[in-house]
């Protein structure tokens, strides 16, 4: 194997959930493409780390400041449910059923990871809790480190006054919310309890 290709299979190694089984599939479909369809495909990778930055007020991903639901005049601010990641507040948004706002953390705590409160986006979520804040859903992942992170934001928001809930428990534990199903998700939503 060419330096070159072995040097493609490990970038895509290292994406999440890509074995090195299918880094060397996806590495020689690219090698497959025509100039114009790897540079379009360059191209779109470069272009997208350019333009999409986060929301300065819920920290998802945005290309024109503020995203589409904090520009909405229609959403509940008073609500803010805060998720892991992005992909979370979308699979909630799929439901159409949360009027409310976000709250992206980019991550979890995991002390095993040195992952601690500080490198999430913790002191962004309390600089958005005023007067007009009346509830936070935490709907972070039933895992270890989301269980610990729910309690760590549940221990900082509970003293000002505002009202903690956590998903109900219609997610099995493990799972994560990009991958449930709609109905189980809607449960969870609708069954979430106060911390």
């Amino acid at each position: 194997m060419t330096p070159s290709l072995e040097n493609l299979i490990s970038k895509f190694a290292s994406l999440p959930g890509i074995g090195r089984k299918s880094a060397i599939r996806l590495a020689y479909h690219v090698l497959a493409l025509s100039e114009s369809e790897a540079e379009d495909f360059a191209n779109a990778i470069l272009k997208a780390k350019a333009q999409v930055s986060l929301c300065p007020c819920c920290m998802t991903f945005s290309e024109d400041g503020l995203c589409a639901v904090c520009q909405s005049p229609s959403r509940d601010k008073s609500v803010i449910c805060v998720v892991e990641d992005t992909r979370a507040a979308e699979a909630v948004e799929e439901l159409h059923e949360f009027n409310g706002s976000y709250h992206v953390l980019h991550g979890v705590i995991s002390p095993i990871d040195g992952i601690g409160p500080d490198k999430l986006k913790i002191k962004e979520l309390l600089a958005r809790l005023d007067e007009n804040v009346t509830e936070i859903i935490i709907a972070t992942n039933p895992s270890v480190e989301g269980e610990a992170t729910a309690m760590y934001l549940s221990r900082l928001i509970k003293p000002l006054g505002i009202k903690v809930t956590r998903l109900a428990y219609g997610l099995p534990v493990g799972a994560t919310l990009e991958y449930a199903d709609s109905v189980t998700l809607l449960k969870a939503i609708e069954g979430r309890t106060e911390f």
